[in-house]
């Protein structure tokens, strides 16, 4: 299957912006600020939807400047080409992203590279965290995750460092 994907860092605190195009099919994932930018690697794409991994403000910054100018409600909604996970702890709405046909993650701020998503802002929780870790950990180890905040990983790689934190 043939895809694109850009990333572009964003705001004050470099959120992750990803730009996957797979075929005729666009998906913004994680608007979280500076329009005006994201715009410039869209090259007057399409969006066909708009995916967002939790609602804290550095990921949604950009959201409603999106939705108005596509005329696009954000909707997570699955489609053929992706599944979307429940994975709560750094948020109670935490979601991930699933493209099983490219094998390819998009996780916000449930897992980083050597790490995995702050709970003490409201609605973190430890309890769903761990719960969320120990679901994610069924999937196979290839699958590479982008986050929110930082590089690339795999599920592997980030399966090891799990139980440092419980």
């Amino acid at each position: 299957m043939k895809y694109d994907l850009q990333t572009i860092a964003v705001g004050p605190l470099m959120e992750n912006c990803y730009i996957l195009t797979i075929d005729n099919n666009t998906y913004l994932i994680d608007p979280g600020d500076e329009e005006k930018k994201i715009e410039k690697y869209l090259h007057n794409k399409k969006i066909t939807a708009i995916l967002v991994t939790h609602h804290h403000f550095d990921h949604v910054g950009a959201l409603e400047y999106f939705e108005k100018k596509y005329n696009l409600e954000h909707n997570n909604y699955n489609d053929d080409n992706f599944e979307i996970i429940k994975n709560p702890g750094h948020s109670s709405d935490s979601i991930s992203f699933y493209f099983k046909n490219l094998n390819i993650m998009f996780c916000g701020d449930f897992i980083f590279k050597n790490s995995i998503g702050r709970m003490d802002l409201p609605t973190g929780n430890e309890n769903e965290m761990k719960k969320s870790l120990e679901m994610i950990s069924n999937y196979d180890d290839n699958i590479v995750l982008y986050p929110g905040h930082g590089d690339k990983t795999t599920l592997g790689k980030e399966k090891n460092n799990f139980k440092y934190y419980f």
